[in-house]
């Protein structure tokens, strides 16, 4: 079992090896994947050192597997390489996401739509990620009509530069590097990503339309508002949900508890909620504040948080790619 990594020196990918490492992926080989800068230089994974490959090299040795983590125009142009070689490729970029043609995934709540036919395996936009896995039991029990979502999402969505940026404000260095174009310690900053003709962010657009996708319900109305801040442990939503039959709390709370992939953190008594410090380096998407909107019947308030370089994305593709060896779909 061949497994590339392409993008492997980068965030993401770092915590792809880590997540490959902790889960005890049944690799035979890693072939790790950069750019030409990036060539020569050594990993460690598992004790054992591995040296960088370009592009070529990797789809020249035909991974079974290759997890993308390099950005959108290194997907669109080297993913169908790879494909053409034989190997399944998971991709962590937009560049497939909408594409028809492809499978945009969430394990817990999609996976049985794949096929031994799928070369090119979208991952999903990471705040998309984590409230699709809360929805999915909650459409399927009491089906959803309306979804309003606001997010308060990490910097390390951004990249390591904005986490720099973070530090450096936090020391007083205001001349350093800058991923944003505003101070975003102590500070929120209520766009993410570029601004579309019709006022929504891609970020905003993004959710809208893969929660459609990966929920198979071209029906579920989506509206979102997605906002950084300055914190790195993961991104938290608040959630709105309107329903088109009536719930009972208790009922709500229980069904998120016997969910795959979901801890319950739902106790006000003790001031117990989810907070992206303790959603840090898990693999679970963390549910609380559950509780009846009052204003609109049928609706129902929660919040959820996860983090977002795992579950929201290396976790995610690492799960996929186990699915697929345990249906033998490679």
């Amino acid at each position: 079992m061949k497994i590339a990594v392409v993008g492997a020196t980068g965030l993401v990918g770092t915590v792809m090896l880590k997540v490959l490492e902790e889960r005890n992926f049944p690799l035979t080989e890693l072939i790790p994947v950069a750019s030409e800068k990036s060539v020569g230089k050594e990993i460690t994974f598992k004790g054992k050192q591995f040296k960088v490959v370009n592009m070529e090299t990797a789809i020249a040795m035909k991974p079974d597997i290759a997890l993308f983590s390099a950005g959108g125009g290194t997907s669109l142009k080297y993913a169908p390489l790879f494909a053409e070689a034989g190997t399944t490729v998971i991709d962590n970029s937009s560049a497939w996401r909408m594409d028809p043609s492809k499978k945009l995934i969430v394990p817990e709540v999609n996976a049985y739509e794949l096929s031994i036919d799928d070369k090119i395996i979208a991952n999903p936009n990471c705040s998309t990620i984590q409230m699709v896995v809360a929805l999915k039991p909650l459409h399927d029990k009491y089906r959803i009509k309306r979804v309003v979502v606001s997010t308060y999402q990490s910097v390390t969505g951004t990249g390591v530069k904005a986490v720099e940026q973070m530090m450096n404000e936090r020391k007083g260095i205001l001349d350093g590097p800058m991923a944003y174009p505003y101070q975003i310690d102590l500070n929120v900053i209520p766009q993410i990503d570029v601004f579309e003709a019709n006022g929504y962010t891609k970020e905003e657009m993004k959710m809208i339309k893969e929660t459609r996708k990966i929920m198979g319900d071209e029906s579920i109305r989506v509206t979102a508002t997605t906002v950084r801040i300055p914190v790195m442990g993961g991104h938290s939503e608040s959630v709105n949900i309107e329903f088109e039959n009536d719930f009972d709390v208790a009922d709500v709370k229980s069904l998120m508890e016997k969910t795959q992939g979901i801890i319950l953190v739902d106790d006000i008594d003790n001031l117990k909620y989810p907070m992206p410090k303790d959603a840090h380096e898990k693999d679970e998407v963390f549910v609380g504040r559950i509780r009846r909107d009052e204003s609109m019947p049928n609706t129902l308030n929660m919040w959820i948080v996860a983090d977002n370089l795992r579950k929201g994305a290396a976790t995610n593709a690492v799960q996929i790619a186990e699915f697929l060896l345990q249906k033998e779909l490679i």
